[in-house]
């Protein structure tokens, strides 16, 4: 089983900026990838970004590219998000995910994050 914990939520103002980070806990287990997803208050999750350990390629919704900076460590089982110039429409449960090469997600617990106007 493979466990992976969100941090870094929380209140910020529109135009700032918050760092998520995700830790995937486990036995020993080998991810093609993370990434992230959020979902806001009555919509459907939606996919925000992903990077490819392999190749090292990053992947962005429209919605986050230029704002939104993803990066992280396979050894170490971690990914971040940076988010800069938050807007309200950002705010949502932001979820980590992680792949693994045979194909298998995880999905953490989500942490909030609150963009007010």
């Amino acid at each position: 089983q493979v466990q992976p914990v969100e941090s870094g939520g929380g209140l910020v103002q529109a135009g700032g900026s918050l760092r998520l980070s995700c830790v995937a806990s486990g036995r020993d287990f080998s991810s093609g990838s993370m990434g992230w997803f959020r979902q806001a208050p009555g919509k459907e999750r939606e996919f925000v970004s992903r990077i490819y350990w392999g190749a090292g390629t990053t992947v962005y919704a429209d919605s986050v590219k230029g704002r939104f900076t993803i990066s992280g460590d396979n050894a170490k089982k971690t990914v971040y998000l940076q988010m800069n110039s938050l807007k309200p429409e950002d705010t949502a449960v932001y979820y980590c995910e992680v792949r693994l090469q045979n194909g298998i997600r995880y999905l953490g617990q989500g942490t909030q994050v609150t963009v007010s106007s």
